[in-house]
């Protein structure tokens, strides 16, 4: 066991007029299974990179580890899996591989296949294989789980549960859970650890968040009322003066009132009053510094248009190819109007395949498919590679209301800032937050979700949550997250 220290660690990106990092120090044991959390864009993968010393920071890193980051890059993607399992480790026994392999219940076959052959979750599994083989490394692993199935996170969650010494960054709920003993948190403000896994520090940082906003709201009435007990003797002591230059009515005499003691009485309530106010607001603005770290999200909203008909796709035992192989044979279930429907299946089972049929795709299929007429169809590509270029410009291009998407966008935790830089220098989950958004600002009927959630942080996750079972628009989506598709879900076709 040895400890990773990271001390007074202050980072802004060149150019840049904010720190992502400001003095923030805490220690990383290495035996720890460390789960990593956090907003998109906090700067999860600028941390990772840090540790990697590819950037200039100030502060201390230290601890006499050397880290590895996965995933690898993989320049030439046509080469034999083996070949480019010696490229990255040229220090092991075959045996060893084998056995981390089985762990991860990849054949051995696959390394004597083309790697671009494999699919994706073969390609993930080969590659945490490799990983591991490498000795006295601490281990930074970002987002392992994208493409992957349902049943290949199961598998690489209880293989990572019987390793230890490593950094995942994941935004799956239920696989963090599977598989780390720590979290590492970026909130709005600091840096924090602690002991357990997500759903123990969720259910902490709720309790943390509730109480503070109570406290907050206490404190703002006690604020409220010296605001106006010190009116209140403001109006007192104005009426005073007032009534110390006055004459008596009717010809008496001026009145006998010693107007020191009462300006001296008056001044002295009053500067009773302003020094409790003066307190109170001190402990409000210490308490508004803790309410920053609070995760706050507001409610979306979108707005399906209604079909003409309950019945809108219906597939009859269809088979589709491509060339002369076929991708999956004999489907058949039907879309109708309210349907929430998760579809589920191993990589390559033809899932993204059923949607491009929906969608209208020239495909070569047998069977019977039908769409209804004058449909109005929105789609989130799992896809983001093609983004660049102005938001306003992406706005125009895709026939949306730029205020409603940016507006959107601002919910999703998007800072003002973020709207004028390039789509191509977002962060994997930002450029999915941008198809959503852009999904959520479209007027249709049916809306279509291609792995909707890769990269997407958790409260976003939930925001889109809450606002698929407020609406209830007609979705067909395939996401991975359990969780998610569970909740969401009023149907499950298996392919």
């Amino acid at each position: 066991m040895s400890l990773i220290n990271i001390s007074n660690l202050t980072f802004a990106y060149e150019g840049s007029g904010e720190n992502i990092f400001e003095n923030v120090s805490f220690q990383i044991d290495t035996d720890w299974k460390l789960g990593f959390t956090g907003r998109n864009g906090r700067g999860k993968t600028t941390f990772l990179n840090l540790l990697l010393g590819k950037y200039e920071y100030r502060g201390n890193i230290s601890g006499g580890v050397i880290f590895e980051y996965f995933p690898f890059e993989i320049k030439d993607k046509t080469l034999k899996t083996i070949d480019i399992v010696n490229s990255l480790n040229h220090d092991y026994q075959m045996w060893e591989l084998e056995r981390e392999m089985s762990l991860l219940d990849v054949s051995e076959d696959v390394l004597y296949r083309g790697f671009d052959t494999l699919s994706n979750g073969e390609q993930t599994k080969i590659l945490l294989a490799v990983l591991f083989l490498r000795e006295d490394r601490f281990l930074l692993i970002d987002e392992p789980t994208n493409h992957l199935d349902a049943e290949g996170r199961e598998v690489v969650a209880e293989y990572l549960k019987s390793k230890n010494g490593f950094i995942l960054v994941s935004h799956d709920r239920r696989f963090l859970d599977n598989c780390i003993d720590h979290i590492l948190s970026i909130n709005r403000t600091n840096i924090e650890i602690q002991k357990g896994n997500f759903s123990s520090w969720q259910l902490n940082k709720e309790m943390q968040d509730n109480f503070e906003i109570a406290k907050n709201y206490k404190l703002k009435k006690d604020i409220k009322r010296l605001e106006q007990a010190a009116k209140r003797t403001s109006e007192w002591s104005d009426k005073k003066e007032e009534k110390k230059s006055k004459k008596s009515y009717g010809g008496r005499a001026p009145a006998m009132i010693d107007k020191g003691f009462v300006g001296a009485k008056a001044a002295k309530m009053m500067k009773k009053s302003k020094n409790l106010e003066a307190r109170q607001n001190s402990a409000l603005e210490e308490k508004t510094k803790l309410l920053k770290n609070i995760e706050l999200s507001e409610s979306l909203k979108i707005k399906p248009e209604e079909y003409h008909s309950i019945r809108m796709i219906d597939l009859d035992k269809i088979s589709v190819f491509y060339g002369e192989k076929e991708v999956y044979k004999d489907v058949s279930f039907t879309i109708e109007k309210g349907d929430r429907i998760a579809l589920r299946g191993k990589n390559g089972s033809g899932k993204s395949t059923v949607l491009k049929l929906i969608l209208g795709e020239d495909l070569k299929y047998i069977g019977n498919f039908y769409r209804g007429s004058r449909m109005k169809i929105s789609y989130v590509s799992q896809e983001t590679g093609f983004l660049k270029g102005k938001l306003s410009d992406f706005a125009r291009d895709s026939g949306i209301d730029e205020a409603l998407f940016r507006a959107i966008l601002r919910k999703m935790d998007f800072s003002r800032e973020q709207f004028d830089k390039d789509l191509s220098s977002y962060s994997g989950g930002q450029k999915k937050k941008v198809l959503i958004a852009r999904s959520l600002c479209e007027k249709a009927h049916l809306y279509v979700w291609d792995e909707p959630l890769n990269f997407i942080d958790v409260l976003s996750r939930i925001q889109i949550e809450e606002l698929l079972l407020e609406f209830q628009p007609t979705i067909i989506f395939v996401e991975h997250d359990m969780v998610f598709s569970e909740t969401i879900a009023n149907k499950i076709v298996k392919l």
